[in-house]
């Protein structure tokens, strides 16, 4: 596999494609060391990360298997879940907002999109683009993915009651948000995240490895949220107990009086006091 060189991005970090020694036909993009996406190229439905996985099985379960969905992913890396959802949802119309362009160019460069997949890239600041997207697609997303990393770290200005303002109202009726939060020793972000958010959706959900949640140790947690219609016979999330079967194990899912303890005393987070996400521990990935 011969694969383009390293690009220095916008932001003044090395973004590079590397092949996996395990994974025979698979890439993955590393940002200054850090991995930020795994592709199998041969088989898009193969998601490597663990947070993916989890990902992936909500993306499996929320709606009927095989059914297109529409889908906005804020945060492109490698596309790995556009390309899962081209995989098993195939027909889906897709939108990735990513803001380096020189790290598109890279990744279509080593691995192509699939030429029948409708996945168009709106390059730019999520924030900022999430203000001028067309009308039409308001109240037509089925799935927003907010993924947003530069480096190791999610931006304040992605995490505040102001930016998921400009995502809630592009959600379909019966829509779903998730949410990847990294953090470590005591879940500041993570809390700050379930507490805005159970400020502006009805149902807010997390899952992750138990010792994460648990804070004890730096991993990421998908956040879940969705508004249900005030007509819903049914918890508009009432597919989860099915998520956790799925894996990666072990998988814990907070809940209810579970979720609300975690969220404690945190309140929701604003402009006025975001902070980026905490960067892991040197030598955390193995650079």
């Amino acid at each position: 596999m011969i694969l383009p060189p390293p690009v220095t991005l916008a932001s003044g970090r090395t973004a590079s494609i590397e092949a996996d020694k395990w994974v025979d036909g698979a890439i993955e993009l590393v940002i200054d060391g850090t991995p930020q996406s795994h592709v199998n190229l041969r088989d898009p439905s193969d998601l490597f990360f663990e947070y993916m996985r989890r990902i992936g099985h909500v993306i499996d379960l929320f709606r009927p298997a095989g059914a297109p969905i529409s889908a906005l992913h804020l945060g492109g890396g490698a596309f790995s879940l556009p390309r899962y959802i081209e995989a098993t949802r195939p027909g889906s119309r897709q939108q990735v907002v990513e803001l380096e362009s020189a790290l598109v160019d890279l990744v279509r460069e080593a691995a192509p999109l699939p030429k029948r997949a409708s996945i168009r890239v709106r390059h730019g600041d999520a924030r900022a683009v999430l203000g001028k997207l067309p009308a039409g697609m308001h109240g037509a997303m089925d799935l927003i993915v907010v993924d947003i990393f530069s480096g190791s770290q999610t931006p304040a200005h992605v995490s505040s009651v102001e930016f998921y303002e400009l995502v809630r109202p592009l959600l379909a009726p019966h829509g779903v948000v998730v949410v990847n939060a990294a953090d470590g020793t005591g879940l500041p972000f993570v809390r700050g995240q379930l507490a805005t958010l159970k400020s502006l959706f009805s149902e807010v959900v997390a899952v992750a490895e138990p010792q994460v949640l648990k804070g004890r140790r730096f991993g990421n947690v998908v956040i879940i949220a969705s508004n249900s219609p005030a007509d819903s016979p049914v918890g508009e999330l009432d597919w989860l107990p099915r998520l956790l079967a799925g894996g990666p194990h072990p998988a814990r899912l907070l809940e209810g009086q579970e979720l609300s303890g975690l969220i404690g005393s945190t309140k929701p987070v604003t402009d006025a006091t975001a902070v980026d996400s905490p960067a892991p521990s040197p030598g955390i990935f193995g650079a």
